[in-house]
C-alpha cells in the first residue's frame, strides 16, 4: 500500500514538473527581442526611427532591444537624442557592431558606449570619436599646431577665441563620453583618447581594454553570451533570459522613410534648385500657377530638411549669388560675364553648402555637376534665345502697321473700315475705294489709318498721334 501511494506520488510530482516546464517555456515563448538597424549616418531619421522603435515596446513583451550598427558617425543632436532614449529605457539596449567589416566611428562610439551592453562581430572597430563643428573647427593636434607655426605677428586676438572654442567642444565632448563610461564601466580613458586624439580599436583590442562587453560571431552567438548575463536597468539589476529568445526586426515606418528621403543632404539640395527656378519661371510668367506652385512646396521641403543639417550658409549665399547672377545675364545680356561668374559661385556654394567633415552628409559631387551643366545651358539657351530676339524684325505696334496691306471692307470715298492683321480699323482715303480692294498704310494718325491705294502707294509713310 505504501508503495503504490509512493508511486502515485512520484507521478503526480513528474507530471507537475512537467506541466511547470510547459508553463516557462510558454511563458519564454511569449517574449522576443526587437532588433533595430543603424545603417549609415546618424541623422534625424535615425533619431526618429529609433525613438519610435523604443517608444513602442513600452509596457510589452520585449525582452531585449538588439541595435545592429554600421555608421560613420552623424550629427550631435541625432546622437545625444537616441543615447537619451536608450539611459531612459525599461528595456535592456545591445548595441552590436556587426556584420563584418562594420565600424562604430564617431557618433557610434557613444552610442555604444551608452548602452547596457556594448558588442562587436569580429573585424569590425570603433572610435574616432573627435567631434568636428560647423565652421571648421578641428580637433587638438591638427589646426592647432599649425597656428602655431604662424609668424608671432599674427594677431593672438585672432587666435584664442578660436582656440577658447575648440577646447570647449572638446572637453565637452570628453566629459559626456566619459559619463557614458562610467555609467557602464567601461574603460574611460580609453574613451577620451577616442575623443582627444581620435584614437579608434579593433574588436579584440576593444574587449581586451574593457571597452565593450563581448565579441560575437552573429546575433545567435550574441544571444547565447548574454544568457543569464547581469545587467544595471534604471538603477535595478537584472538578468538575461536569452535562450531560445525569438527575434522581430523592426523596420523604418513610412514617417522615417520620407524624413530620412528628405533630410538626404543631395535631395535637399535638388529641392532648393526645383523650388528656386520654380519661383524664378512663375516671376517671369506670372499667372503660369504650375511652376510657383511646385517651386514653393519643393522649397518649404528644402528649408525644413536644412533645419536638420549640417548647412553652411556661406554655401547658400554663394548659390543664391550664382542664380542671381546667371539671371541677370539672361534679362541683361554681358557677353558671359555674368553667367560665368554665377557659374563659378553656384559651384563654389554647391560644394561647401553641407559640412563635409559631417561624416555622410556630404553632397556628391556628381549631383553638383550635374545641375552646374544643367544650369548653365539653361540661361545661356535664354541668353542666346533674347539675342536672337533682339534681331528679329518689329512684327507688332504701330511701326509694323506702316507699309502694311490691308483689305477695304465696303465701300467709301473718303471714310470706312479696313482689316489688317485680322483686325478691323477706321480708314481713310483721298480717293474713293471699292469692297476687296487692297490698299497699303501710308501714315497713322492715333487711331485712323491713312490709306492708299496700292497702285498709288508712294512708298513714303509716316505716323501721327494726336
Amino acid at each position: 500500500m505504501a508503495s503504490l501511494a509512493r508511486k502515485v506520488a512520484g507521478i503526480c510530482i513528474f507530471f507537475c514538473a512537467i506541466l511547470m516546464l510547459g508553463v516557462g517555456a510558454a511563458d519564454r515563448a511569449g517574449k522576443y527581442a526587437l532588433q533595430l538597424s543603424i545603417d549609415g549616418a546618424i541623422g534625424p531619421a535615425t533619431q526618429d526611427y529609433i525613438e519610435r522603435a523604443m517608444l513602442s515596446v513600452e509596457g510589452s513583451r520585449v525582452e531585449l532591444i538588439i541595435i545592429r550598427m554600421d555608421t560613420p558617425g552623424g550629427l550631435d543632436t541625432a546622437m545625444r537624442g537616441i543615447i537619451k532614449q536608450i539611459t531612459a529605457s525599461s528595456v535592456p539596449v545591445v548595441t552590436y557592431v556587426a556584420p563584418t567589416g562594420s565600424r562604430a566611428a564617431s557618433a557610434g562610439t557613444y552610442i555604444l558606449y551608452a548602452s547596457h551592453i556594448a558588442a562587436m562581430a569580429p573585424g569590425t572597430n570603433l572610435g574616432a570619436a573627435t567631434p568636428v563643428q560647423i565652421g571648421g573647427i578641428s580637433p587638438p593636434g591638427t589646426k592647432g599646431k599649425d597656428d602655431k607655426q604662424k609668424p608671432e605677428d599674427s594677431s593672438e586676438q585672432d587666435k584664442e577665441p578660436a582656440g577658447a572654442k575648440q577646447q570647449k567642444v572638446i572637453n565637452d565632448a570628453v566629459a559626456y563620453i566619459r559619463g557614458l563610461a562610467e555609467l557602464r564601466g567601461r574603460n574611460q580613458d580609453w574613451a577620451e583618447k577616442a575623443v582627444r586624439e581620435a584614437a579608434s580599436l579593433q574588436a579584440s583590442a576593444a574587449l581586451k581594454l574593457k571597452v565593450i562587453d563581448l565579441v560575437a560571431v552573429s546575433v545567435a552567438d550574441l544571444l547565447k553570451q548574454l544568457h543569464d548575463r547581469e545587467v544595471s536597468v534604471q538603477g535595478k539589476n537584472r538578468t538575461l533570459q536569452t535562450t531560445g529568445l525569438a527575434i522581430i526586426e523592426y523596420e523604418p515606418d513610412w514617417r522615417s522613410r520620407i524624413l530620412g528621403v528628405i533630410t538626404n543632404p543631395n535631395i535637399a539640395y535638388i529641392l532648393m534648385l526645383i523650388g528656386i527656378y520654380g519661383l524664378i519661371f512663375e516671376f517671369s510668367n506670372p499667372g503660369a500657377i504650375v511652376p510657383g506652385t511646385v517651386g514653393a512646396i519643393c522649397l518649404l521641403l528644402a528649408l525644413y530638411a536644412f533645419q536638420l543639417l549640417p548647412i553652411n550658409y556661406a554655401g547658400v549665399g554663394l548659390i543664391l549669388l550664382g542664380l542671381a547672377l546667371m539671371v541677370g545675364e539672361a534679362f541683361q545680356p554681358s557677353f558671359g560675364i555674368l553667367g560665368i561668374g554665377g557659374t563659378i559661385s553656384f559651384v563654389i556654394g554647391s560644394v561647401i553648402l553641407m559640412d563635409t567633415e559631417a561624416p555622410g552628409f556630404g553632397i556628391d559631387i556628381s549631383v553638383i555637376i550635374t545641375f552646374t551643366i544643367a544650369s548653365a545651358l539653361m540661361f545661356f539657351l535664354i541668353v542666346g534665345m533674347a539675342v536672337k530676339a533682339r534681331r528679329r524684325p518689329v512684327v507688332s505696334g504701330m511701326d509694323e502697321l506702316l507699309g502694311g496691306k490691308a483689305t477695304v471692307l465696303h465701300d467709301f470715298e473718303h471714310s470706312g473700315k479696313v482689316r489688317i492683321h485680322s483686325e478691323t480699323w477706321q480708314a481713310q482715303s483721298d480717293t474713293p475705294l471699292q469692297k476687296g480692294q487692297q490698299v497699303r498704310v501710308a501714315a497713322v494718325n492715333g487711331l485712323i489709318l491713312k490709306v492708299v491705294p496700292m497702285q498709288q502707294d508712294s512708298g513714303i509713310f509716316s505716323t501721327k498721334e494726336e
